[in-house]
């Protein structure tokens, strides 16, 4: 009897011992880095829109969605949303050299739909030609495709063919007869007229410095700025305002564009402002990875984020941000937001809505293009792979630490007082 009993758990502890080797022996899956997360992102949200486009076949195949209370212009606008906010926001890991890796593959990939895309856009007998006539909302959409030039000016604007880059011109020209309304974009109107400075093209000085000066009127401190003459509690200082601010001012540089505004001396000011802005966004980020939603077009996303985004990819964070902790940071929201299912529709496109699916967040412009936006929190994906933002340990950010008991930097009001004056 005793035997065998001995024998029966002898044979158990053998099963069991056969079951551990066999499950230590089946390989685990493989933890994403975080720049693998990033680039597993962003090629989610551009392949089903540029693999299309690159076809001319994106207004035949994307499921498009519409806010239940969308006005009646022309609904063709939701393509030239949808191609120019996703362009805007991944221009600059584009523009990285090819590299014979798995991103590498998929970074050249985005790049030759890419490069055909742009195109289709302004081919008047592509399937995919864009709504450039007939809708105001064409300036503010034509403004990212031209940030993107200026994003990645090297590898997306001039490998372009003379026939399409003639095409480009002339469409960001008829675009002069739209008047903006006193907000925000009046910087859509001169994001495309300094990218014509740089590229060559005539361009309307006026549009230039007018949106200047009224940035300029409109900058109410601490980093903000006014949408308009009105202070609204929203992002549209970081949906617009730093990024297109600081953008038409370094294209101007570019241009060598001699005018009664420094140039240089305005954005050496742009700059610290941005930088200032990026401090108080990196405090927004709570320990979970969520952030306040306030405002309108908080579909947007992650496009609340982008000043931040952009000072990392520039190497300009403030001293107070570390690389460490703004990668960490990023990637909790990231995290936070798009690992559930349903930011998505069926067709792989964006979905209305903050954190998933929730149409009743739309304002009444809203459509599924008009959520490419987001894009723009990928540009730290313009730095190489072994850039210190990616590389550097992660770290606590400041809302961490402060939840956490540890010793956290205090924030007190930033002045931003010194006028420049015209230059003549």
């Amino acid at each position: 009897m005793r035997r065998t009993l001995l024998l029966l758990l002898w044979s158990m502890m053998a099963a069991m011992l056969s079951s551990t080797s066999a499950m230590a022996a089946k390989p685990k899956n493989k933890t994403l880095s975080d720049r693998e997360y990033w680039v597993s992102q962003a090629y989610k949200m551009a392949r089903p829109v540029l693999e299309n486009m690159a076809k001319g076949e994106l207004q035949k195949n994307m499921q498009t969605e519409f806010s239940p209370s969308f006005d009646n212009r022309n609904r063709k606008v939701v393509y030239m949303e949808t191609f120019g906010r996703l362009m805007a926001g991944i221009a600059p890991w584009l523009a990285l050299p090819d590299e014979d890796t798995a991103e590498g593959a998929m970074r050249k990939e985005l790049r030759e739909w890419a490069l055909a895309s742009y195109k289709h856009a302004v081919d008047p007998s592509s399937p995919d030609y864009l709504l450039w006539q007939g809708a105001g909302q064409a300036l503010v959409d034509a403004a990212y495709v031209a940030e993107s030039f200026l994003r990645a000016y090297d590898a997306l604007w001039v490998p372009l063919d003379e026939v399409t880059k003639q095409r480009y011109i002339k469409e960001f020209t008829g675009l002069r007869k739209v008047d903006p309304p006193y907000t925000n974009w009046f910087l859509f109107s001169s994001v495309i007229e300094s990218f014509m400075a740089k590229a060559g093209a005539p361009y309307d000085e006026f549009r230039v410095n007018t949106a200047c000066r009224k940035v300029e009127e409109w900058y109410i401190g601490d980093g903000w700025y006014a949408d308009g003459p009105v202070f609204a509690f929203d992002y549209y200082t970081s949906y617009v305002f730093h990024a297109m601010y600081l953008e038409t001012l370094q294209a101007m540089i570019d241009a060598k564009a001699n005018t009664r505004i420094d140039y240089r001396k305005y954005y050496d000011r742009a700059l610290k402002r941005a930088q200032k802005f990026s401090v108080i966004l990196e405090r927004f980020i709570s320990p979970e990875g969520t952030f306040p939603v306030i405002g309108r077009s908080t579909p947007y996303r992650l496009a609340a984020m982008q000043p931040l985004a952009l000072m990392a990819w520039y190497g300009k964070l403030p001293a107070e941000l570390s690389n460490g902790q703004v990668r960490a940071a990023l990637t909790k929201v990231m995290h936070r937001m798009f690992d559930i299912q349903d930011n998505y529709n069926s067709g792989g496109y964006l979905t209305i809505g903050f954190c998933g699916s929730q149409p009743e967040t739309a304002d009444w412009y809203t459509n599924n293009g008009s959520l490419y936006m987001t894009s723009l929190s990928f540009m730290p994906l313009g730095l190489a792979a072994d850039h210190p933002f990616w590389t550097d340990a992660p770290q606590p950010w400041t809302q961490v630490k402060a939840w956490g008991g540890q010793p956290f930097p205090k924030d007190h009001r930033w002045a931003d007082d010194p006028k420049t004056p015209d230059k003549w």
